[in-house]
């Protein structure tokens, strides 16, 4: 007994678990977050060297070696599930639970922001004048262009939806087809919500009420782009084929992270939008 499980752990085959290569990219996935931090650092303290100062090269280098492990990287997890076909249903099973982790420890970034929020709205201090929103705060409409937001994300989630049903009827196109109005309308709302930064009558260095929002809200917009960009690669993983009705954990995980996503926001709009601008 003891041979055959040292010869499956060998081999990788004949057991349901994947093993995994021996792969270089979590040395140069460090190396690349180092580069970044570092970078980051040396920006904000305005380091210079020999008479020259940093600034954003530092950052913008990091940025670029994480953005080119990220890619190689998962394109060697993309060739494992759909080449080698190695994310077996038990390997699955722990993918979903790590998802699942994830999107949980995404929760409470999120309680953060909410909770500082609620700090500051539901006891305004006297420097800001004892009200909320503090007084010369010209706070965004709620039923205007946040309530345009709101129904394009909930649409959104409509069509991901669509797109999940057509993977597992085995229908690429409607799947295609559904994926790609969610990765247009993800667009179209961080058009809309990089429009209403640009108008609005408050910077972020302008009080509590200011720092709070952008904040919430600006962070919802970042996971928006990761979440949009993650729908991208599926579009053209679902353009070749790659998912099926048995295998599709690769869309399903980016389904869940959006949905997260439109919660959020529902959230947001809420409390930050309605209840806190009244």
């Amino acid at each position: 007994m003891s041979e055959k499980i040292e010869y499956d752990f060998k081999s990788g085959g004949e057991h349901p678990y994947h093993i995994v290569r021996p792969s270089i990219w979590p040395f140069f996935g460090a190396f690349a977050a180092f580069t970044l931090a570092a970078g980051a650092v040396l920006y904000m303290h305005e380091v210079a060297f020999f008479g020259q100062t940093v600034g954003l090269k530092g950052v913008f280098l990091g940025l670029a070696a994480v953005l080119t492990v990220m890619f190689f990287w998962w394109k060697d997890v993309i060739f494992e599930a759909v080449e080698e076909k190695a994310h077996t249903p038990i390997a699955r099973i722990g993918m979903r639970y790590g998802m699942s982790l994830f999107i949980a420890s995404e929760v409470m970034f999120f309680f953060a922001f909410f909770w500082a929020f609620f700090n500051a709205s539901l006891f305004p201090r006297e420097a800001i004048g004892g009200v909320w929103p503090p007084e010369g705060v010209h706070a965004i409409e709620a039923f205007g262009l946040p309530f345009l937001m709101t129904m394009i994300l909930l649409l959104s989630g409509c069509t991901v939806t669509w797109a999940h049903h057509a993977i597992i009827e085995g229908d690429n196109d409607n799947a295609v087809r559904g994926l790609l109005y969610t990765v247009l309308l993800g667009i179209v709302f961080t058009c809309f919500q990089a429009y209403e930064y640009f108008h609005a009558s408050f910077g972020f260095t302008d009080g509590i009420y200011s720092s709070a929002f952008y904040m919430a809200t600006g962070f919802h917009g970042f996971h928006v782009l990761v979440g949009t960009i993650f729908l991208t690669v599926c579009y053209f993983r679902a353009k070749k084929k790659h998912f099926t009705p048995e295998s599709h954990f690769g869309f399903e995980a980016a389904a869940w992270y959006w949905h997260f996503v439109d919660v959020v926001w529902l959230f947001l709009f809420c409390a930050v939008y309605w209840w806190g601008n009244a």
